[in-house]
């Protein structure tokens, strides 16, 4: 299989290191949406990451969709969703924050990099940045009332989304997103990066990010 889409997105990089704690195995394929859109183009005709070629050639997107497959591959040998129905509905919880902070911030990338200030709409920028602060705050809130394990043997994919939503965040957005506001999602994702599926796949750099 190959996983096609850069590392600066949040998207590609949580499946990256999920195929990876869920032993996987594929190829990454560096390809911008932005510099090597022709190029993804011909995998992808409708050029959206992360895409995932599959085995017998089926292109799947969006980063959901491609987990709940890789989750498919890996059982029953591996999960990185609980199976107790309070465990999951609580994971769940706590990826749906994730990525609706994680939404609102590339939204913001977006209108920062791409759009010309003079066209900039400050009430929805305001408005964008005040859900994903809000989002921001109910996940700090759930990581500190029930603490996400990074233990090899007990890594889920809201501690992978959580932990890479956050990373992706404080490289684009730190003076919005204040870490010292959120000392636990700081930390958490402080020590989910010295983990080596996360090292393995790095956030390559400032760029924008595509779903």
């Amino acid at each position: 299989m190959q996983l096609i889409g850069m590392l600066d997105s949040p998207y590609v990089r949580r499946v990256a290191i999920s195929l990876d704690l869920l032993g996987v195995p594929f190829e990454h394929q560096a390809l911008s949406v932005f510099r090597t859109f022709d190029q993804f183009k011909s995998i992808n005709p409708v050029v959206k990451a992360p895409t995932l070629v599959c085995d017998d050639g089926t292109v799947l997107m969006d980063s959901t969709l491609i987990l709940d497959y890789a989750e498919a591959l890996a059982r029953p040998n591996k999960t990185l969703m609980p199976q107790a129905i309070n465990e999951r509905q609580r994971a769940l919880r706590v990826i749906g924050l994730a990525l609706a902070a994680c939404d609102k911030a590339v939204q913001m990338v977006y209108e920062r990099n791409l759009r010309p200030v003079e066209k900039q709409h400050e009430p929805w920028l305001t408005r964008v940045q005040g859900q994903m602060l809000a989002a921001f705050g109910e996940l700090e809130n759930e990581v500190r009332r029930h603490p996400l394990s990074l233990a090899s043997n007990a890594i889920d994919q809201a501690a992978v989304t959580t932990a890479v939503v956050w990373h992706f965040t404080q490289h684009m957005l730190p003076e919005v997103v204040v870490a010292g506001g959120y000392p636990t999602l700081a930390a958490f994702s402080a020590t989910a990066e010295k983990l080596p599926a996360f090292i393995a796949y790095p956030h390559s750099g400032p760029g924008v990010p595509s779903k």
